[in-house]
């Protein structure tokens, strides 16, 4: 893995070999963005097989399930990340007789299955959203939703990288992304790499590009979507949802089917994940609040669906009643 807490600085990648350390590099932010952590569990899955295949059959499948309680207890609000897990552990379930050596290596086949579907995904989600960003002009995004955040080519950055392929003159305005600075160290390194023009703007200066009528579309990523649309992102997404929708700015959501949540209703219930304060009070090793002063890091929120114009999947692209266009996309048949 490229390690993205070292980013833009230093590209050091990182050899994962144990199911426990893939926990951790998920925990600690090494890898980051819902379908990317998803990717990276389903392989953290295939490892500890690995790592198991000498165990009896009864003694692999406990401890295939303490590997699964594991990587699941690392982030609490990316739902891909469970989906991953269960489409990993319904693989477990349907083996019967077979031998523990030939579910291990199912399972490391089906995790890097996983990973070229992830990617295909994504260029599908580019082609379905690109008509749906201007033939010009400045496109304002929150937080990472590039090939970092996914197993490549991304999601909300899929679908602008898609637009330049297609011949748009498109400019990203990247917010910042306090307090982890995703989009000033993660989606600027990314779109530099790709000459794609990028100005990184502080986050509470979206609210004055929106006013002045250069931005001609928002678009983001999730982290996991209710069924009515409702949309856990970064921190921070909302208030740009909501300064969208007062200067009559199209706001887009992108992500794979594989991050709606269709068990809950409303983004009520998403699980939103505290963070160290100490993200919030420092900067590297810099303190930059008072000794004493406590801080809160809550690392998500959760936009409203009256906030958003469109959400892109890899399927198609799901509009408001979004219970209705979503359910839609989930029946269809897979893509081939």
């Amino acid at each position: 893995m490229l390690d993205q807490r070292l980013l833009p600085g230093r590209e050091i990648y990182v050899t994962l070999k144990t199911a426990e350390e893939v926990a951790a590099a998920i925990k600690d932010m090494v890898v980051r963005g819902a379908p990317a952590i998803g990717v990276s569990a389903a392989m953290g899955v295939a490892l500890g097989a690995m790592q198991a295949k000498h165990l009896t059959p009864d003694a692999f499948r406990a401890r295939m399930e303490d590997v699964c309680t594991l990587l699941a207890a690392t982030r609490p609000t990316a739902v891909n990340l469970f989906w991953a897990i269960e489409r990993m552990k319904g693989l477990l379930a349907s083996f019967g007789r077979r031998s523990v050596e030939e579910i291990a290596a199912r399972l490391v086949a089906e995790a890097i299955a996983m990973r070229r579907e992830d990617e295909a995904a994504n260029r599908r989600m580019g082609q379905h959203g690109a008509g749906l960003l201007p033939d010009r002009g400045k496109v304002l995004t929150h937080c990472n939703a590039g090939a970092l955040a996914t197993a490549g080519y991304g999601t909300a950055l899929g679908v602008i990288r898609a637009a330049v392929e297609q011949g748009k003159a498109i400019e990203v305005l990247a917010d910042e992304t306090r307090p982890f600075l995703q989009g000033a160290r993660l989606t600027a390194w990314e779109l530099a790499k790709d000459g794609i023009p990028v100005t990184v703007i502080t986050d509470g200066m979206a609210g004055h590009f929106l006013k002045s009528g250069e931005i001609g579309a928002v678009i983001v990523g999730a982290d996991r979507i209710a069924a009515n649309g409702d949309t856990a992102n970064k921190i921070g997404t909302y208030s740009v949802a909501v300064l969208a929708r007062e200067n009559d700015v199209p706001f887009y959501v992108a992500a794979p089917l594989s991050t709606v949540d269709f068990t809950l209703k409303t983004g009520e219930k998403i699980p939103i994940e505290e963070r160290s304060a100490r993200e919030v009070t420092h900067i590297g090793e810099q303190a930059i609040t008072p000794d004493g002063v406590p801080a809160a890091h809550p690392a998500f929120d959760v936009t409203p669906c009256r906030y958003i114009a469109a959400i892109i999947t890899e399927a198609g692209v799901a509009r408001p009643p979004f219970t209705e266009s979503l359910a839609r996309l989930r029946d269809l048949p897979p893509a081939r």
